[in-house]
């Protein structure tokens, strides 16, 4: 005879792999935001450049928005290596050099 399955304990699981997927998401959002440099605006300030991309249907400038942000990703994964190798720490270098990226996206 074969065994019930236990409807409640699995949809508990699931639940909780929902639950830390969630979790994990907001973390990654939080640690962009701090790798770009963009925790120096204000949330407000935040919120409305989010708000103006999320709005904006012109392909070419998403297009544009993706390529830097993948250059962004190419050189943050470069530079990490290389501050790991030398222990020093990059964050100030890229956070300079990410805020105009930030402010240009936001005027646009």
């Amino acid at each position: 005879m074969r065994k019930p399955r236990d409807y409640d304990a699995e949809l508990k699981a699931l639940e909780d792999k929902a639950k830390d997927l969630k979790t994990r998401k907001v973390q990654q959002l939080g640690e962009l935001v701090i790798a770009t440099g963009a925790d120096a605006f204000s949330p407000e300030e935040l919120a409305g450049a989010l708000i103006v991309l999320g709005e904006t249907t012109d392909a070419g400038r998403k297009e544009s928005w993706a390529k830097r942000g993948a250059a962004f990703f190419r050189s943050k994964s470069r530079q990490s290596a290389k501050a790991s190798d030398r222990d020093i720490g990059g964050a100030p270098a890229q956070s300079g050099s990410a805020q105009p990226a930030s402010g240009g996206a936001g005027a646009a």
